[in-house]
């Protein structure tokens, strides 16, 4: 992201913690980048713009992506506070919108602390009174611990869903292994048999019964119900030598997340291990060169790679590694009462951590048109467009007469980077009209939307009976304050 002519750039937080990241002082830096001590200092703290010369320098010098500088991290900090501070428990507090986007640039780290006390206060007032015990009992000795899953998420976009350790890992196995995509089970197989002792056996669903995927330590046998499909079986190889044979890499990259209870400790090995899973099937390189060779075709992905359609997108959401990344994507995964059980983003679609999505948003559709692939260029009320592609997955069998799971897969992308990707081939994406969203109805403020199913809680409620709108709710246009 070069310095526009006449225009100066003012990055000093973000500059610092490129630096930090990096594990050098102010002088290092300095030394590297050919400026004076006292340069960068004024530089961390905005008093000097960084110019076209700088950048360059520090790209070389450290083999960074300039993009490693762009704003997507606090556009997401930003939107979360946001959504926080317009909860009515600070209705008599005036926050600036200014002043939230000054914390989410200058302390990432209050954000997440913010964040995570709003959620411990959002579960305790939703009556979760084991929650409420822990925070209030000071004799048990126990601390309270927010949401496990929430707290991986959180965990996941500090790292942008990019982990290079379990990257380099997976790309040295799968050169070890030197098999194609249809030839990885058996060699994942035969790699746990020879190297660990342990043999694969595909076993009855009627033996399973529920269980999909169980390790047995005593008989050192991985078994795998008949339900799960060739990609889920490779899969669960893999995510099994992920646990063997990056145990060291797990407990770096989890160690390095600071202090955490029992229950998110063992979410996050967990999702570790799945990542490393599937980056043994898609491997970075192969898969990224693959992905722009093909403009992102999904279909087409998963049959070169043998992998599952939401597995190639969940891979999407990864291709962050610095000077060879892949489009900012962001997925969800919701079932059909609009629950949502994924939530990622290497971009910055501002997700709601405290509610759901909006009905309007087409991938809710999918479950409509089980068969067919959803595209729609949608619109936030601030203006920003993007570019998404839905549809509907099943997974895995069930047996009759229990319910097949079905779930609704969305990806997207910023409206810029929509043109390269196949789904857009032949649209004219700036004349095309985006479908108005919101985050989720709690936040958006549009009115006369007959989807709404609750109003926004920064408006006041307006109650006429003599009135029938279109929505079911009508509010004030001033905000409460």
């Amino acid at each position: 992201m070069p310095a526009e002519s006449g225009k100066k750039l003012f990055v000093g937080p973000r500059f610092r913690r490129i630096r930090q990241q990096l594990g050098l002082s102010q002088t290092q830096m300095a030394e590297g980048l050919g400026i004076s001590p006292s340069y960068v200092n004024l530089i961390e703290r905005n008093q000097r713009p960084v110019t076209a010369q700088i950048l360059l320098r520090l790209a070389e010098t450290y083999d960074l992506d300039l993009r490693d500088l762009a704003t997507a991290d606090e556009d997401r900090f930003f939107a979360e506070l946001n959504e926080i501070f317009s909860d009515p428990l600070f209705r008599q507090i005036d926050v600036p919108k200014q002043e939230l986007r000054d914390l989410a640039e200058l302390c990432p780290g209050v954000t997440h602390a913010l964040q995570r006390l709003y959620a411990a206060y959002t579960e305790a007032r939703q009556g979760e009174t084991l929650a409420a015990a822990q925070m209030a009992d000071r004799d048990v000795g126990t601390r309270y611990e927010a949401n496990p899953v929430e707290r991986v998420r959180e965990l996941i976009e500090a790292n942008r869903n990019y982990f290079p350790e379990l990257e380099q890992a997976a790309e040295t196995l799968r050169d070890e292994l030197n098999v194609p995509a249809e030839g990885l089970y058996a060699a994942l197989a035969a790699r746990l048999r020879e190297k660990h002792s342990i043999q694969t056996r595909i076993m009855p669903v009627d033996v399973m019964r529920e269980t999909l995927r169980r390790f047995d330590r005593h008989r050192r046998q991985l078994l795998i119900s008949e339900l799960v499909d060739p990609p889920g079986r490779a899969f669960q190889l893999a995510f099994q030598l992920g646990l063997g044979e990056c145990a060291q890499h797990l407990e770096t990259i989890i160690g390095r997340a600071g202090p955490l209870d029992d229950a998110p400790r063992r979410l996050f090995r967990i999702t570790l291990a799945n990542y490393f899973a599937a980056a043994v099937m898609m491997p970075y390189p192969t898969f990224l060169a693959a992905a722009e060779a093909l403009s992102y075709d999904i279909h087409l992905l998963a049959q070169r790679f043998n992998s599952g359609f939401e597995q190639v997108c969940h891979r999407l959401t990864t291709l962050q590694r610095p000077n060879a990344r892949g489009i900012p994507f962001f997925l969800l995964r919701v079932d059909n009462a609009g629950n949502v059980s994924k939530r990622f983003s290497s971009g910055t679609f501002p997700f709601s951590k405290f509610g759901g999505t909006c009905p309007l948003w087409n991938v809710h559709s999918t479950f409509d048109t089980p068969d067919r692939l959803l595209k729609q260029v949608i619109e936030l009320s601030d203006g920003t467009r993007y570019f998404s592609i839905a549809q509907m997955v099943r997974r895995p069998v069930a047996p009759h007469p229990l319910p097949q799971p079905r779930f609704a897969i969305g990806l997207g992308c910023e409206i810029r980077h929509a043109s390269r990707l196949v789904y857009a081939s032949g649209m004219d994406l700036e004349k095309t009209e985006g479908t108005p969203i919101g985050v989720n109805c709690r936040l958006c403020e549009r009115e006369n939307c007959a989807q709404r199913a609750e109003p926004p809680i920064t408006r006041t409620l307006i109650l006429d009976e003599t009135t029938r709108r279109v929505s079911s709710f009508a509010f004030s246009n001033a905000r409460e304050l």
